[in-house]
């Protein structure tokens, strides 16, 4: 075998000149670039840089960089991809070759985010919260009918704890008093005149039931009376001048604080004890009281 008709492997390796001759060729085979393409089918249009600017309000020194390939004045990708579209279209060509040749020249397009992701990242993300001004007004607003009802419904009842006796005959100056309904006790100033029941208040007490008229005279004098099941008619301090009125189909309970200040009628009669200014008495009547001498003590 001759050594001398055998190739060597550097005789096999193409020379310098057809690799570069396959390079021009396989860039004559992509194609013209996309400002090329852009800036003929402008001139094939018939249309100028400020023609297209007009149009298309891309500013002219960003078209001729386009028409220049050159997009860094463009601003980033997207914007990119938005002034080829827009130039495309306003030279009347299809702009999605162009699209997908800036795409394939700069890395292609960012992969777009999932939809799952982005709506869990927006149910996630709190929320600042903002005063409720509405609800708080309401709420206001609820309180201070809750308070005017209850002052206008329930105040008399709280400031008067305990229940009085109907009034059935009252005396000379005793307050009025509506049948049904608990009877307020302002504090009074003294009086100069001391009233006493009259003839006719006390011959109108009634026959089928216990009546008692209590009158400060001298003082004051702290009272208590009840009916004959044990509930309370007044618990309080009768002023001077001040009298109380109670009645009881069966009886009545007294507790004076002050005996000696108090004149006691029962069933129109008065009751004369030899009282004491402040003794405390406990005492019951009957509709058949006064029966013989004074009240009867309980």
């Amino acid at each position: 075998m001759s050594i001398g008709n055998s190739n060597s492997p550097e005789d096999e390796r193409p020379s310098t000149d057809d690799r570069s001759e396959d390079r021009i060729i396989e860039r004559k085979a992509e194609g013209p670039s996309i400002g090329t393409v852009l800036k003929k089918a402008r001139i094939a249009a018939g249309l100028t840089v400020d023609e297209v600017s007009s149009t298309t309000r891309v500013r002219i020194p960003i078209v001729h960089a386009i028409e220049a390939d050159d997009f860094t004045r463009c601003g980033g990708d997207v914007y990119a991809r938005g002034h080829i579209r827009t130039l495309a279209r306003a030279v009347h060509i299809d702009p999605e070759p162009l699209v997908d040749a800036y795409d394939a020249a700069h890395g292609g397009r960012p992969a777009p985010t999932p939809a799952a992701p982005m709506f869990d990242a927006e149910r996630i993300r709190p929320e600042r919260q903002r005063p409720n001004w509405t609800a708080a007004m309401v709420a206001a607003i609820v309180a201070v009918i809750g308070f005017v009802g209850f002052t206008a419904f329930g105040g008399g009842d709280a400031k008067e704890k305990r229940p009085v006796a109907d009034a059935s005959a009252a005396p000379q100056a005793a307050p009025k008093q509506s049948a049904g309904k608990p009877a307020a006790q302002p504090q009074q100033p003294p009086k100069a005149a001391k009233p006493e029941p009259s003839d006719s208040a006390i011959a109108a007490a009634p026959k089928d039931v216990v009546t008692v008229v209590l009158t400060a005279n001298d003082g004051e004098s702290w009272i208590s009376a009840k009916d004959h099941s044990g509930r309370l008619l007044f618990d309080g301090t009768l002023t001077p001048g001040q009298s109380k009125t109670f009645t009881d189909k069966e009886s009545i309970d007294l507790v004076l604080g002050d005996a000696g200040v108090v004149k006691l009628f029962v069933n129109g009669k008065e009751i004369k004890g030899d009282f004491q200014p402040g003794q405390v008495e406990r005492l019951t009547y009957t509709k058949d009281d006064p029966r013989q001498g004074p009240a009867q003590a309980g």
